[in-house]
């Protein structure tokens, strides 16, 4: 895997409790902090060499599988408990989660944009979710109907995750962003991806950190 933090940024919107993440590719056409280089290729070149992908990806502990409905008990025990949205709006409830799944679902590019469950290769129990997805310009929250099989969302791209209470604190966030920051490079051959976090969230700010994310501003 190339190095990937060679140029890193950190944008700050209007609203200061929101902060944006930006990592480039060593590559990249952007020679200094604020320049921001295209966020990929062409995509007639990327879907030429690049046929469908097997979605199905690995890591050292973990198993990453494109998120399905059968994973709505994984959804239901991480999206009603509210200290896992503590930031991202709050608990929902079961007939919510059910309803929002197909979204949740939709994946599109070459297979590489949509989200997966996180599974232990282990134990085989589900973790959580880690995703690459559209990032909402205007919106509150990501656009699914940008997710269309064989096209690549315009805009940039954001990595992002959640995990279920009991599998905080293990590394199981780092090690499943890092594997997609590398199918974003690798596969997608994106010049760069993004990050997001509310101020005062610090465990998803480590998380970011140790992934190869630089805070600044």
């Amino acid at each position: 895997m190339q190095v990937l933090c060679e140029r890193l940024e950190v944008l700050v919107k209007e609203d200061p409790t929101f902060a944006v993440c930006v990592i480039v590719l060593a590559n990249s056409p952007a020679s200094d902090y604020g320049q921001k280089a295209p966020n990929r290729l062409d995509c007639g070149w990327l879907f030429a060499h690049y046929p469908v992908m097997n979605p199905v990806l690995y890591s050292d502990r973990l198993k990453l599988t494109p998120l399905d409905t059968s994973d709505v008990d994984l959804a239901t025990e991480m999206f009603t408990d509210p200290d896992v949205l503590k930031f991202a709006g709050g608990a929902m409830s079961a007939d919510e989660i059910r309803e929002e799944m197909s979204n949740w679902i939709k994946r599109g590019g070459n297979g590489c944009i949509g989200v997966w469950c996180i599974t232990d290769r282990g134990s085989g129990e589900k973790m959580g979710s880690v995703a690459l997805l559209p990032m909402p310009v205007e919106e509150d929250d990501t656009d699914y109907s940008l997710l269309v099989p064989g096209q690549m969302p315009s805009g940039d791209i954001e990595v992002g995750y959640f995990l279920k209470r009991s599998a905080w604190g293990k590394g199981y966030a780092t090690e499943a962003c890092r594997r997609l920051i590398q199918v974003a490079f690798e596969e997608l051959r994106l010049t760069e991806v993004v990050a997001t976090f509310e101020v005062g969230n610090h465990a998803s700010q480590n998380v970011l950190e140790k992934t190869g994310f630089v805070a600044r501003g």
